[in-house]
């Protein structure tokens, strides 16, 4: 049984991993598990290009950071078990959390976060209820968000990034990302309001 399991590999979720990752290590977390499902393939950073991000060179290019962020995942927090090559169908409740079926497994989790793109594509059953046309988005686009409150659907059914109602800016769908990792960090910690920075 996982604690969390996050599915996405783009800016919100690996942004969420990483700093649920760099905050396995405190004692609040102990016997905490975390996986996330790094399906990329439908992630807009893959034709992205970036000259207006604080922190990121001009230049770079968002199929590099997908490709640099699981390595920077697996390098530091290798805690965090990486699935790679694995497609989410189906999210259904249990008694004791959730089921998260692939196209190959099953993983039982006490917590989902949902980070997938917001295209109206989105074919996860479990999800239908909450699909709702997406508020920040131009119509003709035809993008959806998952209904939410402050990333919450449902207990323990988190969304972020633009599946949350954001808009697609790489900081903003980071950011999403890093909020909800805080907020379960939060949790594990018995309600007092946690952050994780490193320092010099």
């Amino acid at each position: 049984m996982l604690d969390t399991l996050i599915i996405g590999g783009g800016a919100a979720g690996l942004s969420c991993a990483l700093i649920l990752g760099s905050g396995l290590k405190k004692p609040f977390a102990e016997g905490k598990e975390v996986a996330i499902i790094t399906h990329q393939k439908t992630s807009h950073l893959q034709n992205a290009l970036f000259n207006n991000v604080l922190g990121l060179k001009p230049g770079t290019l968002g199929k590099d950071i997908l490709t640099e962020g699981t390595q920077h995942l697996k390098n530091l927090y290798p805690e965090v078990s990486q699935i790679d090559n694995e497609k989410v169908t189906e999210i259904s409740k249990t008694s004791r959390g959730f089921v998260v079926t692939t196209n190959k497994n099953n993983y039982n989790t006490k917590r989902v976060v949902v980070a997938v793109g917001y295209t109206s594509l989105i074919s996860i059953k479990g999800l239908e209820d909450f699909i709702e046309p997406h508020p920040k988005a131009a119509i003709e686009k035809d993008r959806v968000w998952l209904k939410n409150t402050d990333h919450l659907i449902e207990e323990n059914l988190y969304v972020a990034g633009t599946l949350a109602g954001w808009r697609s800016q790489f900081a903003i769908a980071s950011g999403s990302g890093a909020h909800v990792a805080t907020d379960i960090l939060t949790l594990w910690n018995n309600g007092k309001q946690t952050k994780i920075h490193d320092k010099i």
